[in-house]
């Protein structure tokens, strides 16, 4: 199988919420300055990989290849919609030989249980935005392990990543981004 390579893509708040205690992504963390960054990843990507209800609730207006992370597969399927896959059912590079042959540039927009799933599969970058002096509590969490107090950049480092350079993509909220890499790769 060619090379599939994974990147991660999240704005959270300063207590590295990704939504609201409703699972909703509040108003707070959408930003115009991100959103480009974000779509500009999408459009470079061959694939989106994305849970069932971050699917349900983004419309794909590009009809962009999407991959839905659920357990209602019984391992892959093909539906109207896109590639829907258990990996409970079967591995990511057995989904993967089928869904992209040709290898490419996978962007993982979440939620919570699929940025957890790829901590296990692996990261070759994850682009993590920052509305900063933004807090949600009671929010969901980027990585189920920010709720027993660990940090998004700690679990990123926990897993063999490093930090890039970061840059500020909106100075008036402010919104930052780190690109978080394996250590000794250059950054993205």
């Amino acid at each position: 199988m060619a090379r599939v390579e994974i990147h991660g893509y999240a704005i959270v708040s300063d207590d590295d919420r990704i939504a609201d205690a409703m699972g909703r992504m509040p108003d707070v963390l959408r930003n115009d300055a991100d959103w480009a960054y974000f779509q500009a990843g999408l459009d470079r990507s061959a694939l989106s990989v994305l849970g069932r209800l971050g699917h349900e609730s983004n419309p794909n207006p590009k009809r962009r290849l999407r991959v839905i992370v659920s357990s209602s597969s019984s391992g892959l399927e093909r539906r109207d919609d896109g590639w829907w896959w258990n990996p409970q059912a079967l591995s990511w590079q057995e989904a993967m030989a089928r869904v992209l042959p040709g290898g490419g540039e996978v962007a993982v927009p979440g939620g919570r249980r699929v940025f957890d799933l790829f901590l296990g599969i692996g990261y070759d970058a994850f682009h993590l935005a920052r509305a900063e002096g933004v807090r949600i509590p009671g929010g969901v969490a980027l990585f189920s392990a920010c709720d027993q107090g660990l940090g998004a950049e700690a679990i990123l480092a926990g897993r063999g990543l490093k930090p890039g350079e970061r840059r500020i993509l909106d100075p008036a909220v402010p919104v930052s981004l780190t690109v978080w890499t394996p250590k000794g790769e250059t950054d993205a």
